[in-house]
C-alpha cells in the first residue's frame, strides 16, 4: 500500500542540473511515487539569484536561505547540486544533523572530504549517495559499491571527462592543434569559459579518487591522485600515436598492486591501441573499464555530463534514498576496511613513448641506448629519422617505473647530442 504523506525534498542549486531535476520530479511525479511507495514533494529550492528566470520552476519554492531550508525539521532528503567545497560541505552536514539524507553530484567535495561526510551521515543515521558525481548518467558508483561488493576489483580504467575526450577526438580526427580543438569545444558548449578544471585534469582526478576508494575499499582523496592535463599534447603526439596504431586519451587509472599491498590512482594522457574498446569512445562520451577477479572485464559507457544525464543519476539516487527512508534503514556507507596505502607515481610501471631531437651523426643511437640501459629501462622499438644534421628518435620502452624513466630522461638531457625532449607519453591499454 502506498503511503499518502509525501516525502519532502529540498533542492540546493537550480542551474542546468537542478532545473532538470525539478522538471523530472514534476513530470514524472506519479511514476516516482509508484517506484518509491510514497509521493515525493519538492519543498524548497535554494538559489543564489532569485530573480533569474527559471522555466518550469515554481517561484514560491525559491529561496536564498539555503541554511534555513536544510534546517527545516520536515525535510527528508536534500539534493545538493551547487558544487564546490563551501558552502556545500556545511549545508550537507547541517542537513544530516537535522535528520535529512543527502543526494549529491559534488565530485570535488566527495573526493576531498568523503570520509568526514560519510562519518556525519552514519552518526545521524542518514544516507549519502553520489552516483551523479562520477560519469553523469552512467551507473558506476552503485555497481562498484553494491553489485561488485562480493568480488575483488583490481583495476578501473576509463575516460571520465567529456570535454577532454572531445578535444582529443577532434585533434585525432581533423589534425587540429590543442587550441583549435578547445575553441571548437567551447563554441559547442562542451568546455566552460574557464576550462582549467577539465583540461588540467582536476575534474578527472576527483572522479578517480572516488572510484579508487569504492573499488578498493580504502580511503583515497584527490590529493592522492597523480594528475597531468592535456594542454601539452600536440598534433605531433597525435600523429605519432597514429603511426603506432594508437590514439591518445586522457585516462583515469586506478590499480591494485600485484601483491595487493597498495593501490595507485592517476590521471594523464596516454596512447592506447586502436583495438582497445576505449579507443572508439568519441566526442564527449565517457567509458570506464572495470576489471574484477570473478566478473572479469566490464565496460560502462554513455554520456558523462549534461543536465538531463546528470539529473537521471540524481533521481536514481533519490528513489533509493527515499525507499530507505520508508524502510527505516540506510544504504551502504563508506567501506574503507582495507586501509591500503596509495603508492606514489614514481612506483607505477608502464610503457613510454619518448620523442627526442638529436644530432644526425654516427653513435647517437648507441649513446641514447646506453643511457636507457644504465637506468634499467628496456627499449622495445626505435624509429630514427634524419635530415640536414638534425634527427629525431622515437623510442617505445617496455614497462618501466616512472621514477626510472624520469632519471633516464634527466640523463638524456645532459647529452650534448640530444637537442631536446620533444614529448613523453605513457602507453596503456595493452
Amino acid at each position: 500500500m502506498m503511503r499518502t504523506r509525501p516525502l519532502k525534498v529540498a533542492l540546493l542549486g537550480c542551474g542546468v542540473v537542478g532545473s532538470e531535476v525539478t522538471r523530472i520530479m514534476t513530470t514524472h511525479a506519479d511514476d516516482l511515487a509508484a517506484r518509491i511507495g510514497a509521493p515525493v514533494e519538492l519543498a524548497g529550492i535554494a538559489v543564489r539569484r532569485p530573480d533569474k528566470v527559471r522555466e518550469g520552476v515554481p517561484a514560491e519554492l525559491v529561496t536564498t536561505d539555503a541554511t534555513a531550508l536544510v534546517k527545516r525539521g520536515d525535510i527528508d532528503v536534500v539534493i545538493e547540486v551547487i558544487g564546490g567545497i563551501e558552502p556545500a560541505r556545511t549545508l550537507i552536514t547541517t542537513a544530516f544533523e537535522h535528520g535529512a539524507s543527502v543526494v549529491s553530484a559534488n565530485k570535488a567535495l566527495v573526493a576531498a572530504d568523503g570520509a568526514a561526510l560519510h562519518a556525519a551521515a552514519e552518526t545521524n543515521g542518514a544516507d549519502l549517495y553520489y552516483e551523479a558525481a562520477v560519469a553523469g548518467a552512467i551507473p558506476l558508483v552503485r555497481p562498484l559499491r553494491e553489485s561488485l561488493a562480493g568480488d575483488k576489483v583490481n583495476r578501473v580504467l576509463g575516460i571520465v571527462n567529456g570535454t577532454t575526450n572531445f578535444i582529443l577526438d577532434k585533434m585525432d580526427s581533423t589534425g587540429a592543434g590543442y587550441s583549435e580543438a578547445l575553441d571548437e569545444a567551447t563554441a559547442l558548449g562542451y568546455a566552460e569559459a574557464d576550462p582549467t578544471a577539465d583540461v588540467e585534469g582536476f575534474d578527472a582526478a576527483a572522479k578517480a579518487a572516488i572510484l579508487a576508494g569504492i573499488a578498493f575499499h580504502t580511503r583515497v582523496t584527490i590529493d592522492d591522485v597523480h594528475r597531468e592535463g592535456l594542454t601539452e599534447v600536440t598534433a605531433a603526439d597525435i600523429a605519432s600515436a597514429k603511426r603506432m596504431g594508437c590514439t591518445v586519451k586522457l585516462l583515469a587509472i586506478c590499480e591494485r598492486a600485484a601483491d595487493g599491498a597498495s593501490v595507485t590512482a592517476r590521471v594523464h594522457p596516454a596512447m592506447i591501441p586502436l583495438t582497445h574498446p576505449l579507443a572508439s569512445v568519441r566526442e564527449a562520451y565517457n567509458a570506464v573499464f572495470v576489471e574484477a577477479e570473478a566478473a572479469g572485464q566490464l565496460m560502462f559507457y554513455g554520456p558523462g555530463a549534461g543536465g538531463a544525464p546528470t539529473a537521471s543519476a540524481v533521481l536514481g539516487d533519490l528513489v533509493a534514498v527515499c525507499r530507505n527512508k520508508l524502510a527505516g534503514a540506510t544504504g551502504p556507507g563508506e567501506s574503507a576496511y582495507t586501509r591500503l596505502p596509495v603508492s606514489p607515481m614514481g612506483a607505477v610501471t608502464t610503457r613510454y613513448h619518448i620523442s627526442l631531437d638529436v644530432a644526425d651523426k654516427p653513435g647517437v643511437l648507441a649513446q641514447v641506448a646506453n643511457i636507457f640501459a644504465e637506468h634499467g629501462v628496456s627499449i622495445d622499438t626505435v624509429r630514427q629519422q634524419g635530415k640536414d644534421g638534425e634527427a629525431s628518435l622515437v623510442i617505445v620502452t617496455h614497462r618501466a617505473a616512472d621514477a626510472a624513466l624520469s632519471s633516464t630522461v634527466g640523463a638524456l638531457r645532459e647529452l650534448d647530442t640530444v637537442r631536446g625532449v620533444a614529448s613523453i607519453m605513457r602507453v596503456e591499454g595493452e
